[in-house]
Parts: C-alpha cells; sequence; structure tokens
C-alpha cells in the first residue's frame, strides 16, 4: 500500500474521533438570574392578590430556586416544579402542551411521561431562541393566571437574559 494510501487511510479513520472529542457548549440560566425572576414572579402575582410558589429550573429541568408565598397552599410547591420541569423539558408553555394534548390524539399520552404537569403556568426561559431554563407557577385561581405571573417575571430579567 502506498503511503498517500496509508495516509489517506488513517485521516479518514481519525476524522469521526476528532470531531466527537469537541466540548459541548450550552447556556443555562445562573442562580442569580433564577433567584431574581422567582421573586419578580411571586411578586407579579402578589399584587393580583394571589399567593403563589414560583420554581426555576436550568434547561435540564433541574431545580434552581424555589419560592413559595406565605400564604400559599402547600400543593403549590410541587405543582410550580412540575410546570417548570414540563416547559424546560418539552421548551413549550404548559398551557400550549396542554392544548395540544387535548386537541391531537397523538399527543394525549403526554401527560403519562413521568414529572410532567399539563396545566398552564409553565414557561420557557429563553437566550435569544435558546431555552435556559423555565419558570412554573402554582397557585392562582386558573393556570392562565398562573402563566401571566410567570410572563411578568421573564419581563423583569429579560435585559438580564441577552
Amino acid at each position: 500500500m502506498s503511503k498517500i494510501r496509508v495516509a489517506i487511510l488513517a485521516a479518514l479513520t481519525l476524522a469521526p474521533a476528532a470531531a466527537s472529542a469537541q466540548a459541548l457548549q450550552e447556556r443555562n440560566i445562573s442562580l442569580a438570574v433564577a433567584q431574581e425572576l422567582a421573586q419578580a414572579t411571586v411578586e407579579a402575582c402578589a399584587a393580583k392578590n394571589f399567593n403563589v410558589a414560583a420554581t426555576v429550573v436550568d434547561r435540564a429541568g433541574i431545580v434552581r430556586t424555589m419560592l413559595r408565598a406565605d400564604r400559599a397552599a402547600p400543593h403549590t410547591i410541587e405543582a410550580s416544579r412540575a410546570k417548570a420541569y414540563t416547559a424546560a423539558s418539552a421548551r413549550n408553555n404548559t398551557s400550549a402542551i396542554m392544548d395540544s394534548a387535548e386537541k391531537n390524539p397523538a399527543a394525549r399520552h403526554l401527560a403519562a411521561i413521568e414529572g410532567f404537569l399539563l396545566l398552564g403556568g409553565g414557561v420557557p426561559v429563553k437566550a435569544g431562541d435558546e431555552v435556559i431554563g423555565a419558570v412554573g407557577v402554582g397557585g392562582a385561581p386558573g393556570g392562565h393566571l398562573d402563566e401571566e405571573c410567570a410572563n411578568a417575571g421573564i419581563a423583569k430579567v429579560q435585559a438580564k437574559l441577552k
């Protein structure tokens, strides 16, 4: 075998290994922004006299922080966490996922995914087009109101998400 063929064969063999050796880079929500987002979200609901819990998760759905208003019911903690996890995992608002599951027979089993909660109130947090986390809210008298508070919290920290 000629030296050129050996060199080409070696290059072709090593190319996939070199490409897969690169480090994966992902953006994620910081603890400071997560704490500020949770606070802003609880305050947005408090301004409407809703006692809620707000949970902020990272891009993988792992809890970064959680706040519960003084008079929020105990179930709001887990509801907010599950909504945040669902929004981060599916990269979509939980209200949109719920609508899809109700209208699309192919999506009706989404509720069976462990940890998913298909109720309004979970919203992805984005830096540009990239989901870097999510916020979930539980305790307002309706998922649409939970979602409004989540969106108000995100609006408060939007400048820090660039």
